[in-house]
């Protein structure tokens, strides 16, 4: 085969160690390293007195990331290659083999680094993430309330929509504080919530005990310290994405796509999509958003997806159940339709994926986004669409005459 890079390096990374395999045109040479940051430091000078230009090393974890961001600033390129692409031979698997099956294979070109984004790139998904866990951390603590309140009799969810909201908060409180009286605790309700006034005390009518008033007030005080975590977690969000302002706005206008989805959307892909992602179809496969290709002896197989970005797939999902809700939208059409046929979870990855392509488009053209209607598929079908309703409306013995509307 082909020599394609003449100094390179392959690196088998775990907690504690690193092999390291260095080839160049004077011969093989590998040695163990540790993993703290001084030992760290000594590959990469022992890399660079081999004047090797090319590292590879698996995606091991988190493992890959130290290593990852000192080799970064010596200016080397660093390849970081899915584990599954580079097996070796089964039954000859040693750390050594391993990092000289790595760096033979990067020597020849056969090996294809992930897309690893920059630094404040990185720093920005890391928050970002980080804020997303908080979120679902904070919606486990409102089903625990929730748990609590059933325990104790209180059917508070069957007549308030949003159990903590501001009336279901202070009637919280209110049992926390010894309030016992369903009438008085009704009495609490604000707004449109006080014509349920009835039901209220129904609901509120329970045996709540001394230890599920104090796991009460410790969840309570759980989520108001979640509240002022996340508000910071959005604080900085938002001085980073300054940069991306425009391009935010950009995406807020799809539909089911809010600004928290936009922020965590341009987080994973990054704003400059055209030079990372040829078009819109790998910017989707890498993703895990495109159907999977799998043939053989001429027939069709498993079209499961791949897994992709797990971030980022969680986002389109939610944002393409958001879109389902909308109201004469081109993606609550196309997910309602796709729905009635495969169900409605390969209708939200479908719709995911639309809206990922067209995420896509908007960044690459710095357009707007425009909105194609609710009967943009069925106008493109419109003389199937009547043949096929006339056929069947026939077939109950009546007969139809079309006339076109003005």
């Amino acid at each position: 085969m082909q020599v394609v890079y003449q100094r390179c390096c392959g690196l088998d990374v775990h907690k504690k160690n690193v092999t390291a395999c260095v080839i160049t045109p004077n011969g093989k040479e590998i040695r163990t390293f540790g993993t703290m940051t001084d030992d760290l430091m000594q590959l990469a000078d022992w890399i660079k007195r081999h004047r090797c230009t090319h590292v590879a090393m698996e995606s091991t974890g988190v493992y890959w990331k130290p290593l990852y961001n000192l080799l970064e600033l010596e200016e080397l390129h660093v390849m970081i290659v899915n584990a599954q692409h580079i097996k070796a031979v089964p039954g000859r698997k040693t750390d050594v083999k391993d990092a000289e099956w790595i760096a033979n294979l990067l020597r020849h070109g056969l090996l294809q680094g992930s897309f690893i984004p920059n630094r404040e790139q990185r720093e920005l998904r890391e928050l970002v993430r980080y804020r997303r866990s908080l979120i679902d951390e904070r919606s486990r603590e409102v089903n625990r309330i929730q748990k609590v309140l059933e325990g104790a009799n209180i059917k508070l969810s069957s007549v308030a929509t949003d159990t903590l909201g501001v009336s279901g908060r202070a009637m919280i409180e209110a049992m926390i504080q010894g309030v016992e009286d369903p009438e008085a605790l009704s009495d609490l309700a604000q707004k449109r919530l006080r014509s349920k006034k009835a039901d209220l005390e129904r609901a509120l009518k329970g045996l709540i005990g001394p230890h599920q008033k104090m796991m009460l007030e410790t969840q309570l005080q759980h989520i108001d310290f979640l509240d002022e975590q996340i508000a910071k977690l959005d604080e900085e969000v938002r001085n980073r994405m300054l940069p991306f302002e425009e391009d935010l706005e950009r995406l807020d206008t799809i539909p089911g796509v809010g600004r928290r989805a936009a922020e965590q959307i341009l987080a994973e892909i990054g704003a400059d999509v055209k030079n990372q992602f040829p078009s819109a179809a790998h910017l989707c496969s890498w993703a895990g958003m495109a159907p999977g290709n799998n043939e053989s002896a001429g027939k069709r197989k498993s079209g499961r997806t791949r897994k992709g970005n797990k971030k980022l797939r969680h986002a389109l999902v939610e944002a393409a159940r958001s879109a389902a809700r909308t109201r004469n939208t081109y993606l609550s059409a196309q997910y309602h339709r796709i729905a009635a046929r495969r169900g409605a979870n390969r209708a939200a990855v479908a719709v995911g994926h639309t809206i990922l392509t067209i995420i896509y488009y908007l960044l690459v053209r710095k357009q707007d986004y425009v909105e194609l209607g609710s009967d943009f598929y069925d106008q493109r079908r419109k003389d199937i669409i009547i043949k096929q309703s006339i056929k069947r409306i026939e077939s109950l013995g009546v007969r139809v005459s079309i006339e076109q509307s003005a």
